[in-house]
């Protein structure tokens, strides 16, 4: 079992930059995929990036690739989303979330999640 913090969020203007971390708990954090997702206001959870158990395969959504980048720290139990060229559509309550399914990109699969952070973007 994992508990997922996420940190980092806030306000930030079109253009900028933010970083946001997941710390997990647990001695078999190296053991999951941990994805990234966001919500939207009104919208539904979708799918941002996600990383492989060692850190040598990412995935990103269309809407995020080239933009941001999705690391992890095994030694730290943390992975961080960092996002550059931010735009007002990636405003969203960010959620990380960890799998032993497999690499997924389907939340539906993923066991643990974080309380989320949000992350708003001004035009």
């Amino acid at each position: 079992q994992v508990q997922l913090v996420e940190s980092g969020g806030g306000l930030v203007q079109a253009g900028g930059s933010l970083t946001i971390s997941c710390a997990a708990s647990g001695r078999t954090f190296s053991s999951y995929v941990i994805g990234w997702f966001r919500q939207p206001p009104g919208k539904e959870r979708e799918f941002a990036a996600r990383i492989s158990w060692s850190g040598d395969s990412t995935l990103y959504a269309h809407s995020v690739k080239g933009r941001f980048t999705i690391s992890r720290d095994n030694a730290e139990n943390t992975v961080y989303l960092q996002m550059n060229n931010l735009k007002p559509e990636d405003t969203a309550i960010y959620y990380c979330a960890a799998t032993r399914v497999g690499l997924t990109t389907s939340p539906r699969t993923y066991d643990y999640w974080g309380q989320g952070t949000q992350v708003t973007v001004s035009s």
